[in-house]
């Protein structure tokens, strides 16, 4: 019988724990330590495994049957999502005209309503409620229709597309010229709208807009164009259409229709000064 221990087996480095175990004590199997990591392993196996089936189960309950990535054209599910909104906004107009005509055929005749109806209809124009047609003046505003790495030397990507600054510079010049009512893309703007960056996109009243850009206003079509070619803000933007080809029009309509502003008028942040 050979008394010699017999030689440890060689371990792959890549499973030979970073701690080194301690020497054994007098008597102490030699096994120990190789049992204590398939312990270890007979362990981990189980919970990484549920949690793998956990995502399995976790993504096929999100997809209910669909490709997650079958669908990555961000400006479709924008023109789609915009749409939608549109359709919806159509028919709470509807609704709310046919509450606007009930009320006022079946409410009780009172001195004080009736003194507010006629304020009410009395700055239903200055606040966008009501319909209006006139002449009008449309500016559109579009990206470049090239990549960036044609463009000339000192100009960037954000120089081909419209910003935010750009639709509220022509917004404030037709304004500032005698503007009776605007209309920004398929909504009427009053006094609280705002147009404001999304990532390459637009936000105007909770619906969300791609280039290109419409903004028409009713008023003196000369006195629109004149304040439009005076204005510091479009004369800069002029500049890059000539310099990197941003899209820039000017279109005049003899007579238009503004829909009436159908949207909340109630502050979220802001309260009147009594």
């Amino acid at each position: 019988m050979n008394d010699a221990e017999p030689p440890e087996a060689s371990e792959p480095e890549a499973l030979r724990p970073d701690v080194v175990e301690p020497e054994p004590e007098p008597g102490e199997p030699l096994g120990r330590p190789v049992a204590r990591r398939r312990v270890t392993w007979g362990v981990l196996v189980p919970v990484v495994t549920a949690a793998a089936g956990l995502m399995f189960a976790m993504s096929f309950q999100a997809a209910q049957g669909r490709d997650l990535r079958a669908d990555r054209d961000l400006p479709q599910l924008i023109k789609e999502g915009t749409a939608r909104v549109a359709d919806k906004a159509a028919v709470l107009d509807e609704l709310q005209r046919e509450v606007d005509a009930l009320s006022k055929s079946n409410a009780p005749a009172d001195d004080h309503i009736s003194s507010l109806n006629r304020a009410a209809d009395e700055l239903a124009g200055t606040a966008a409620t009501t319909k209006v047609r006139g002449s009008a003046l449309e500016v559109t505003l579009d990206d470049a229709h090239r990549t960036a790495d044609s463009l000339p030397d000192g100009f960037t990507a954000d120089d081909i597309v419209v910003h935010q600054q750009d639709v509220q510079g022509v917004v404030n010049a037709l304004w500032s010229s005698g503007a009776e009512a605007m209309m920004i893309q398929d909504q009427r703007v009053i006094s609280t709208s705002a147009v404001r960056c999304v990532g390459n996109t637009l936000i105007l009243q909770g619906r969300v807009y791609a280039p290109p850009y419409r903004i028409t206003a009713i008023g003196d079509v000369d006195r629109l164009q004149h304040g439009l070619d005076a204005d510091a803000s479009v004369t800069i933007y002029k500049q890059y259409v000539d310099a990197v080809g941003l899209g820039y029009a000017v279109h005049t309509h003899s007579s238009i229709e503004f829909p009436a502003y159908s949207g909340s008028v109630d502050f979220q942040y802001a309260s009147p000064i009594r």
